[in-house]
């Protein structure tokens, strides 16, 4: 197994620890408490809450619906959260049949109605499918969200609601986005008091 020097390991790793916590630091705490009060909204008048995103955000995604589906729910009662992209089968069906821009859109089709909320995550900010599902969302008078990186790109300026990483860096975005996931469902896990409906 070949050797690597473990005084470059070391200072590579606090290195990128550093720019992990600049970039946690650069997370706007405003921001996230606006959209505490459109997920309380929801919760309060029963409207849906959809999330999904690609790749690593598409994970991240999962893991919000189930801490706000599960956790949070416990504590305040059920919330309507959907991850979308964790129906393998029909999503495959409509990036086969349709195009794979059309895999979260399509879906929204079947179930969003005025007034209920969208998150989607995205490093870029520019991924074609997240695109098209806000702006329709917008269209249908949902809440839209956007946690986007540093490039922020055309979600930026779609989505009602942005939430920006000042970051490009993939691991930490998605890092920082999956943080704030966290701090919107344990607010409600944890201060159930402030955040219950």
């Amino acid at each position: 197994m070949p050797s690597i020097s473990k005084i470059f390991m070391q200072k590579y790793f606090n290195d990128y620890l550093e720019q992990q916590k600049q970039a946690l630091d650069s997370i706007p705490v405003e921001a996230i408490e606006r959209i505490t009060l459109l997920l309380k909204a929801a919760h309060k008048d029963g409207k849906n809450i959809f999330v999904f995103g690609n790749g690593g955000s598409a994970a991240n995604a999962s893991h919000f619906a189930t801490d706000l589906g599960k956790g949070a729910s416990d504590k305040v009662g059920p919330f309507r959260v959907l991850s979308l992209n964790d129906n393998t089968a029909w999503m495959t069906a409509l990036g086969n049949d349709y195009s794979y821009d059309d895999v979260f859109t399509r879906q929204l089709m079947n179930y969003a109605s005025e007034g209920d909320v969208l998150l989607t995550m995205s490093v870029s900010g520019n991924s074609p499918n997240l695109l098209k599902a806000v702006a329709w969302a917008n269209d249908k008078g949902l809440h839209t969200i956007a946690l986007v990186g540093g490039r922020r790109g055309k979600l930026a300026s779609l989505a009602r609601h942005v939430v920006v990483v000042d970051s490009q860096h993939y691991g930490r975005v998605e890092d920082c986005h999956m943080t704030i996931a966290h701090m919107l469902c344990y607010a409600f896990m944890e201060q159930p008091s402030e955040t219950a409906s």
